[in-house]
């Protein structure tokens, strides 16, 4: 990056280290800080939406749809996690290929699977033949965000079941009793309320999903973790910046920035409470009219 960087060996210490910390790897570590909070804000709400699809099928008086609320919770709560993060880009990618292939290449006279193998036309290919890095690194995120949203969907679906849950019956009977329907007695009385209930369990289910932003690095994405594994990692004479194992560094550098994040969140989610339980029967509401009085 800058001029003096042209033979590294014969820099004195500071020089060293401000070329080593520019060049174009640790411009990938630096980026890859950033992938892992886009992949929090793009998981988080559709996570929810999917958690609150989930929770409002387990709440609904429909067999059918109770019984595909409670498949989804249960099967990917009984599953661990890392076999959902491998399974979902895997599946879900072979199932848009077989589509695909079916569409671009309707003469195509041999099986898709072939022993092990699943084969489809070139056409057909996910993601294209020829695409650029950039094209491949958003499939392979939008694979990732996916995944991340149906496993956390499936635990907030869970909290939110239950906070709806929590919420006295006999307000909901009341509201229906002057006249309410049983969907406005929820928009009215049931959804204000829950979320009082649901949040310490979705603070709980948010801390989790920071701390399994490290598996981007198991379904093919440069994340920080890989980063620092790859610079922190000894280089020998051979490097043009040559150094002994550093990787506790680097390591050290991902502890204090997910601690960062984590203690964030807990400020966020203590404001929110704060915030949520203002006139409410709760603790906290409690407290809070009392402090205001």
């Amino acid at each position: 990056m800058f001029s003096i960087c042209t033979n590294p060996a014969l820099l004195p210490d500071w020089q060293w280290f401000a070329c080593y910390l520019t060049t174009g790897t640790h411009f990938a570590f630096y980026r890859s800080f950033l992938v892992v909070i886009l992949l929090l804000a793009v998981v988080a709400p559709l996570a929810l939406a999917m958690g609150m699809a989930g929770a409002l099928a387990l709440r609904s008086r429909f067999a059918p749809v109770t019984l595909l609320g409670r498949g989804y919770v249960n099967l990917v709560r009984g599953v661990p996690d890392i076999v959902f993060f491998l399974f979902v880009p895997i599946a879900l990618g072979q199932g848009i290929e077989w589509v695909l292939h079916h569409l671009y290449c309707p003469d195509w006279d041999q099986p898709i699977r072939q022993g092990n193998d699943f084969i489809v036309c070139r056409e057909a290919r996910m993601p294209p033949v020829g695409a650029s890095a950039w094209a491949r690194n958003v499939y392979a995120f939008t694979m990732a965000a996916i995944a991340f949203s149906l496993v956390f969907g499936a635990f907030i679906a869970n909290t939110l079941h239950g906070a709806m849950q929590a919420v006295p019956r006999a307000q909901v009977e009341t509201a229906e009793a002057y006249g309410m329907t049983r969907g406005q007695a929820f928009r009215r009385i049931v959804m204000p309320q829950m979320w009082v209930f649901a949040l310490p369990g979705l603070s709980n289910i948010w801390q989790i999903l920071i701390k399994s932003t490290p598996l981007l690095f198991l379904l093919g994405i440069q994340d920080a973790v890989f980063w620092a594994r790859e610079l922190g990692g000894a280089k020998t004479s051979l490097f043009a910046y040559p150094h002994p194992d550093w990787r506790v560094w680097y390591f050290m550098a991902l502890l204090l920035f997910y601690l960062f994040l984590t203690w964030l969140s807990e400020r966020g989610f203590t404001a929110l409470n704060r915030r949520l339980s203002r006139g409410q029967s709760t603790a906290e509401g409690e407290r809070l009219r009392k402090a205001a009085a």
